[in-house]
C-alpha cells in the first residue's frame, strides 16, 4: 500500500512549471485534456518535472499509457466505465483513482479498483451539484478514500473540515 497519498489533486491541461511551482509537496496533479489528441512529449517533460520537484503524476483515461510511462497511477473520470485495465499488470505503487456523481457510479469505480474516489460537485453548482449534505450521505457509500471537486475556493474550503473527505481536487483553486 502507499506510504502517504495525497490530500490535494490539481487537473492541468497543458505543462507550465509556473503552476507547478507553486504548490506545496502534498500536491498531485493529472494530466486530463479531452479536447487534443495524446501528446506522448507533454505528458514526458511534466512526468519527468513532477518526478524531479517529488510530485505525484497522473494522466487521466489512458491507463495502458499510463503504466508504459511508469506514472503514478491513472485517473478515471466518471463517463469511463470500461473494466479492461483490470487485465493489466501493475507495479506496486501504481494507484488508480477516478470520479463518481451517485452511488452507482462509486460502485462502478469501486469495480474499477479505484482506490481514491472523487465525488462531484460539491461546490459548483451544475448539473451534478452535490453539497455538502448529499456529500456526506454519497461519500458514506463507500470504504475507499473520498476527494472533494467542484467549486472549491479560498472562501470554502473550510467547509471541508466538516466532511469525512480525504482532501480536494480543481483546477481554478490552484491557479
Amino acid at each position: 500500500m502507499h506510504k502517504k497519498l495525497q490530500n490535494k489533486y490539481y487537473f492541468i491541461n497543458k505543462f507550465d512549471t509556473n503552476y507547478i511551482d507553486r504548490q506545496d509537496k502534498n500536491t498531485a496533479f493529472i494530466y486530463r485534456n479531452y479536447q487534443s489528441k495524446i501528446d506522448l512529449i507533454t505528458i514526458i517533460k511534466i512526468k519527468n518535472y513532477c518526478k524531479k520537484k517529488g510530485y505525484k503524476f497522473f494522466l487521466s483515461n489512458n491507463i495502458k499509457l499510463a503504466i508504459f510511462l511508469n506514472l503514478d497511477g491513472a485517473y478515471i473520470p466518471s463517463f469511463n466505465k470500461n473494466t479492461g485495465h483490470l487485465a493489466y499488470s501493475f507495479k506496486k505503487n501504481f494507484l488508480i483513482i477516478g470520479s463518481a456523481h451517485n452511488n452507482h457510479e462509486i460502485k462502478t469505480k469501486e469495480l474499477q479498483g479505484a482506490k481514491i474516489i472523487f465525488l462531484s460537485s460539491i461546490f459548483k453548482k451544475n448539473k451534478n451539484y452535490l453539497g455538502t449534505y448529499k456529500f456526506k450521505l454519497l461519500s458514506n457509500f463507500t470504504d475507499r478514500k473520498v476527494i472533494a471537486l467542484g467549486g472549491i475556493s479560498s472562501k470554502n474550503i473550510k467547509k471541508l473540515k466538516l466532511l469525512s473527505c480525504f482532501g480536494f481536487a480543481g483546477i481554478s483553486f490552484f491557479e
